[in-house]
């Protein structure tokens, strides 16, 4: 048996004596001695240990009164008492203030021996249960998260600092990195795990409704306010709120929820006065907000009070190592969905899935590994399923087609960026082709709300009259 022990004793013939026969006894264990409390609490802060064997009347601090503060040195540390006075109450005292046991003196050597194998062994156990409680936590908190290359473990690291702060945090990431999944670890992992977390899609809630939802409104405020509604950061009260697409919030609303950040107060709309508000503010983008700022559509006192504590979302061209899990792992989801067997795959889909680019990141490997056990029928998912679910259709040449023509002439940023307002045109247009115009119906389809889908819209001029009648197939959204 390992581990240390620290021997406080007044009498220093004691301390040599019980020292010489522990160590005989446990000759594993490293055995310390302290001739005072004092000097013994310094020890211990340079140095923790298993172990205290500690007697109870010693000039200045006594046993009973350094109890405590061991033990807030150490929770876990085992405490053996000594004393030639073994009262009851005194053994009762020294329980009550965290003692493992307790002992009299003259020793019945036997029975200390007992007592200080029985006090380690149960300092190993509780500090195993802590490590396997935080282990579990851990395996809680990032059980949405696949990965374990070095990117991957510094970004649980990083999220794992962030939570333990109460800073505004602002997570950024390109689109299918998993932003949001990353706010809820934060909100797990910190104080305010037991609190609310509320979810908010910004764009998916009309501008003329946002300030009411956030922030709530008195009755008779506006018309349609038929009663007093708290809103979403008094919902919040206590735990977290977390701001999806914070760049495309109106600066209107910029104006009241920088108040918030910076005075932990808001004002319903129609209300008198102010109220303090406790809740912890997570914001979410995919957008280049710098550039927002110097376009006057962001404000800039509002980017740096969201701008405390930055954490971002690795992009999938960062963790390849990590592909092969991925895949696995949404293999074993898909499978499980549809009822099916588990289905492995092949060495040459894997190389194939690992070597390609990934605009869409881990959203759009997760879409690729569903479409090819879907059309999978044997056990093992090939590069021909890949093929039937995506490379080698006419949408895919298209594809091909558009990255070819924007990337050989601009940046890769810029290439990237209009390979996604394509992407975005071409997918507006063939669902409400699809539906012959109707928005409602286009949005269900989309799993977008219908503010969010008419915004995208607007962003690029995308009409539904054009989509009103089924003989009307404008070339430019054409299927791919």
């Amino acid at each position: 048996m390992a581990g240390k022990i620290i021997i406080v004793d007044d009498e220093a013939e004691l301390l040599e004596g019980l020292q010489a026969m522990l160590a005989r006894e446990f000759p594993k264990v490293e055995i310390f001695t302290s001739i005072c409390p004092a000097q013994a609490l310094v020890m211990l802060q340079k140095q923790p240990v298993n172990l205290v064997l500690t007697d109870v009347r010693m000039p200045g601090m006594n046993g009973l009164d350094l109890l405590p503060e061991l033990k807030k040195l150490d929770p876990t540390m085992a405490v053996l008492v000594m004393t030639a006075f073994g009262s009851i109450e005194t053994a009762v005292n020294a329980v009550k203030k965290g003692a493992y046991d307790f002992i009299c003196k003259p020793f019945n050597y036997p029975q200390l021996f007992l007592s200080v194998k029985k006090g380690l062994e149960h300092n190993r156990l509780v500090r195993e249960n802590i490590s396997l409680r935080r282990r579990m936590s851990d395996r809680t908190v990032f059980e949405n998260f696949v990965g374990q290359s070095a990117v991957m473990r510094q970004f649980y690291d990083n999220i794992k600092a962030v939570a333990h702060s109460n800073y505004t945090v602002l997570v950024r990431g390109e689109s299918g990195t998993g932003k949001e999944l990353t706010a809820k670890a934060i909100h797990r992992q910190s104080k305010r795990k037991d609190g609310n977390l509320v979810m908010v899609n910004c764009p998916a809630i009309p501008e003329h409704l946002l300030e009411s939802e956030l922030f709530g409104h008195k009755k008779g405020a506006f018309t349609g306010a038929d009663y007093d509604y708290g809103g979403l950061f008094a919902e919040a009260a206590g735990g977290t709120i977390c701001l999806d697409e914070i760049g495309d919030i109106p600066v209107s609303v910029q104006v009241k929820l920088l108040r918030v950040l910076q005075e932990n107060e808001l004002r319903p709309i129609g209300a008198s006065r102010t109220r303090k508000i406790d809740v912890r503010v997570i914001a979410l983008t995919n957008q280049n907000l710098e550039e927002k700022i110097s376009n006057g559509q962001f404000r800039e006192d509002l980017f740096y009070r969201l701008n405390v504590v930055t954490v971002r979302t690795p992009k999938l061209d960062e963790i390849r190592d990590d592909i092969p899990m991925l895949i696995n792992h949404f293999g074993k989801i898909t499978c499980n969905e549809q009822g099916v067997p588990l289905k492995k795959f092949s060495p040459e889909f894997i190389k194939a899935m690992s070597s390609r680019p990934w605009p869409g990141n881990v959203r759009q490997l997760q879409n690729m590994i569903i479409r090819s056990v879907v059309f999978c029928q044997g056990d093992e998912v090939c590069l021909s399923n890949l093929e039937q679910g995506d490379e080698k259709s006419a949408d895919s040449q298209a594809w091909q087609d558009i990255i070819g023509n924007i990337s050989g002439f601009t940046s890769y940023k810029a290439a990237k960026e209009n390979v996604l307002k394509e992407f975005s045109r071409q997918y507006l247009g063939n669902i409400l082709q699809t539906t012959n115009g109707n928005v409602t119906r286009a949005s269900t389809l989309s799993g977008l709300s219908r503010a969010a889908f008419q915004k995208i819209m607007h962003r690029f001029a995308i009409k539904s009259d054009e989509f009103r009648h089924t003989h009307n197939h404008p070339e430019s959204y054409q299927k791919w």
